[in-house]
């Protein structure tokens, strides 16, 4: 089957053609000629499979008969809205609605949060037809009334599983009733959920389910390993891995944010190229840091699971587990960004013995066993032969009785040095007590009793004076308390 045999309109085949694709992969010839029939749409098929041009192909088929080349933007109401989780998927979907309808003359908006929304708003003033959006900014449009769902002919919710995981079910309903309740509806996703079919048994009119592989499964062509590692020694081994192999490009995930940036640094001390992407960088540092990774520029990208359903990348060859997901659904998505378009790919976990169950659930959707790998050597292992004893032709002596008297003794005082510098005792001289002078005689107080400290004597009173020399002989004459606080004398006394 070639695509000109699924009655698309020349403009568009024309684009497809320059892409390169001839034929259509499974999940877009059976997908097309339902959507083109105006049928509802499930459709369930492994990541990387072309799940995206699956509904895009369609979409602008059935849009051929209302694009206008006319500046008035009555002429271009919004007639198919496409809804993503990730901003990094709505800009995917967005760029694959343009290259493929780049000869008709229909326009398309992307609205995502972390930028600015007045030029969004601008854009929607001049009329579009296509609107790809994440819930959250769609409703931020809804609020300012700057988007007409009114005459919305198509809705498309693309990995609607991600987009419960992440709470958007809320701002899906909203969506909902914006809309008109006579349209085409379209749920695409790499994996169902009981969850998923509640919601489709919702707001859809008799799906028609499509599933060309295993439910939940991986692509075929990915490699799946694990190394068993402790949780302390994953960056030395992420770092042996990646210089030991010179690996290129590798997409790293990881569960928190926080610590998809500690693990950028410290691959950036290691002296590799790395940056990382998550939901608390701004929208512009992660189209910048997509756009490193995708031309090279960076080799290591560390990702949460924001970026598992929002990077496409037709030959990237590996993909690091640093920590494997809480859920064995994510699992399939991250892989699912390598063995992409034919192409085969790696996927290396790295677990710890903490994360063992979250393995066993993994692979209990596999339903195989993941293949587990040597750990190597890494830097500050040490074996437990000492290094004489590793190099070959050696031969230990079999008694101690081979050692001399002068050795016995010479190892025995080094180790008796070791002990003692270990349990911090040092050589000190015996202790000497120091004795000590008194350089100043005290005077005698008779008025004062030494046995009962600070308390006068009681036969003989204490005079607070201070003898002087007389002024007249045989006369103690007490000195005033002016004197001894330096005051002028005045004559008198």
């Amino acid at each position: 089957m070639s695509f000109a045999s699924l009655n698309l309109a020349p403009e568009i085949l024309r684009a497809v053609h320059e892409q390169g694709y001839t034929e259509p992969t499974p999940i877009q010839a059976q997908a097309i000629p339902a959507v083109l029939n105006r049928l509802d749409i499930m459709g369930c098929a492994q990541t990387g499979t072309g799940k995206t041009a699956g509904f895009t192909l369609p979409l602008l088929q059935l849009l051929v008969p209302f694009a206008s080349s006319s500046t008035s933007p009555a002429k271009h109401p919004v007639r198919a809205l496409v809804l993503t989780p990730t901003r990094e998927l709505a800009a995917q979907v967005e760029e694959s609605v343009r290259t493929y309808g780049k000869y008709l003359p229909l326009r398309t908006a992307l609205l995502y949060g972390g930028v600015d929304i007045k030029p969004q708003i601008k854009s929607m003033q001049g009329g579009v037809e296509i609107v790809v959006a994440t819930p959250g900014r769609l409703l931020d449009h809804l609020e300012q009334k700057s988007i007409n769902l009114s005459q919305v002919q198509m809705l498309v919710l693309d990995e609607a599983d991600r987009m419960l995981d992440m709470g958007f079910m809320p701002a899906i309903t909203r969506i909902l009733a914006a809309l008109p309740p006579m349209r085409q509806n379209l749920l695409f996703s790499a994996t169902f959920s009981e969850d998923i079919k509640k919601l489709a048994n919702g707001f859809m009119r008799n799906p028609t389910m499509i599933e060309v592989a295993r439910r939940n499964a991986p692509a075929e062509l990915v490699t799946h390993q694990v190394y068993e590692v402790p949780a302390l020694k994953k960056h030395a081994l992420l770092a042996h891995l990646v210089k030991s192999r010179d690996m290129q490009q590798v997409l790293i995930f990881c569960r928190m944010k926080r610590d998809a940036d500690k693990l950028a640094r410290q691959l950036v001390r290691d002296g590799l190229s790395a940056t990382a992407i998550h939901g608390d960088r701004s929208q512009s540092e992660r189209s910048l840091a997509l756009d490193e990774f995708k031309t090279g520029k960076v080799k290591l990208l560390v990702a949460t699971d924001v970026a598992a359903r929002g990077i496409d990348i037709d030959q990237l060859p590996f993909v690091i587990n640093y920590e494997i997901p809480n859920t064995p659904e994510d699992y399939v998505h991250r892989i699912g960004r390598t063995g992409r378009a034919g192409s085969p790919g790696e996927a290396i976990s790295l677990v710890s013995p903490e994360e063992m169950d979250y393995l066993h659930s993994i692979e209990k959707l596999l339903k195989r066993e993941i293949t587990r790998l040597p750990l190597p050597l890494l830097g500050g292992d040490r074996e437990t032969r000492p290094p004489r004893e590793r190099e070959s032709g050696f031969q230990p002596r079999s008694t101690a009785s081979a050692l001399s008297e002068e050795e016995r003794r010479e190892r025995s005082e080094q180790r008796r040095l070791r002990e003692a510098k270990d349990s911090g005792r040092t050589r000190r001289a015996p202790f000497q007590p120091i004795e000590r002078t008194p350089s100043v005689t005290l005077p005698s107080y008779p008025h004062f009793d030494f046995s009962k400290p600070y308390e006068p004597s009681k036969s003989e009173p204490i005079v607070d004076t201070v003898a002087v020399k007389p002024a007249h002989p045989g006369k103690n004459i007490p000195r005033p308390v002016g004197a001894l606080l330096g005051r002028k004398k005045t004559g008198k006394v």
